[in-house]
């Protein structure tokens, strides 16, 4: 996410054959990612505000999809991850941290990431260590830093329903997530189109060439507009908090985004899959999100007496 463009980098090999039709300068096919991210974000926020258990399931189904993205990509590369104790954390976290709280969560990675030394130690030796990193690094990476945009539903008045909202009153805590939402879809999308037209000094070259400076500067200038709208108009909070909040979701997603294209550039693809028509894979969405929800949980935690 946050795509600011500049010129194309070095050659990478994706997850399969690449498309020999011509693309935008952007890079990608716009309509297609048009109507991939709409629909995205419609089902994801359906679920906020009609059904919070199914915005839960939703969230997990993503991650799971991330982590298999990853496995393959690691396998390719010659890297054993152990898949089946990864994947039964990445189903846990998520709901562990609807259901129990931020307790449940940390309990969740840790015995995942105890599971994962144990099947892996019983696997053999011969890779062991690597398999084992990059099994608590995926839990870590994927789950456990998305189950954070799950935690304000447990949070708001300690309600954990499995239905539709009780006397179908949207807590604090579902519009909060919205608002996140919202922050990081204006962060790519201005920051896209900024960097498209007057993107000239890449931010990290040598990671990803396309995001620029100018680009970023986009990205803040359009959250704030969004961050000050929501806070004023959704949150009922000073403007000056929507500030706060872009700036910070904006350079966490940065890093999220940065962090997945230098993963991507170790391990020389170019996107983690194709699945997402105009966009690559899930985890090519979900990597401003993973690192932007344990920041907004937080700064919303340290606003929330205002």
């Amino acid at each position: 996410m946050g795509q600011a463009q500049q010129a194309p980098g070095p050659p990478l090999r994706g997850p399969g054959k690449q498309r020999s039709n011509p693309t935008p300068k952007a890079g990608r096919n716009l309509p297609a990612a048009t109507a991939v991210g709409l629909g995205m974000l419609f089902l994801v926020l359906g679920g906020l505000l009609f059904l919070p258990l199914g915005f839960v399931l939703v969230t997990t189904t993503f991650a799971v999809f991330g982590v298999w993205e990853i496995f393959r990509a690691l396998e390719a590369a010659g890297t054993r991850l152990p898949i089946i104790p990864v994947m039964a954390g990445t189903v846990a976290m998520p709901l562990g941290a609807y259901f129990g709280g931020s307790e449940s969560l940390l309990f969740a990675m840790l015995i995942s990431s105890v599971a994962v030394l144990l099947w892996r130690s019983l696997e053999g030796a011969a890779g062991s260590a690597r398999g084992i990193f990059a099994g608590v690094f995926t839990l870590a990476w994927v789950p456990f830093l998305i189950s954070f945009a799950v935690l304000p539903l447990h949070t708001s008045g300690g309600r954990t329903p499995v239905g539709l909202w009780p006397e179908g009153v949207v807590p604090p805590g579902a519009w909060q997530i919205v608002t996140l939402l919202l922050l990081v879809v204006s962060n790519d999308t201005f920051g896209y189109l900024v960097g498209a037209s007057l993107g000239k000094h890449p931010m990290a070259p040598k990671i990803s060439p396309k995001k620029t400076w100018e680009g970023f500067g986009g990205s803040i200038a359009g959250a704030m507009v969004i961050g000050v709208l929501a806070c004023l108009f959704v949150l009922d909070k000073p403007w000056w908090v929507g500030a706060v909040l872009a700036v910070g979701m904006v350079a966490a997603a940065t890093a999220g985004d940065l962090a997945e294209s230098m993963v991507k550039r170790e391990l020389g693809i170019k996107d983690m899959s194709s699945i997402l028509p105009g966009h690559g894979g899930v985890m090519d969405r979900l990597d401003s999100i993973v690192f932007a929800s344990p920041v907004a949980f937080i700064l919303f935690s340290a606003v929330a007496g205002t």
